[in-house]
């Protein structure tokens, strides 16, 4: 059994984050799991920090096994959008 690391709580317990949209100045509600939102004024995509900001799950060996298959699947899927 690996020990889990911080990082991946913001995968298997996602919670809301608040980013400011680039184009109408909205707030835009992304989920941790998730890189991207629609703006709900003006409709256009809203980003997490610069392409996404990188974590564990691009790097860490044991990503799959800490965080679970699906999670990681969907993380790697939803990564390539």
């Amino acid at each position: 059994m690996i020990q889990e690391c911080p990082g991946s709580q913001r995968f298997k317990k996602p919670y809301p984050e608040t980013f400011k949209c680039s184009r109408c100045g909205a707030d835009v509600e992304i989920w941790s799991d998730e890189f991207s939102a629609p703006c709900p004024q003006c409709g256009i995509k809203v980003k997490r920090g610069a392409g996404g900001d990188q974590c564990c799950l691009d790097w860490c060996k044991s990503a799959k096994e800490c965080v679970g298959e699906k999670i990681y699947n969907d993380y790697l899927k939803n990564r390539k959008k």
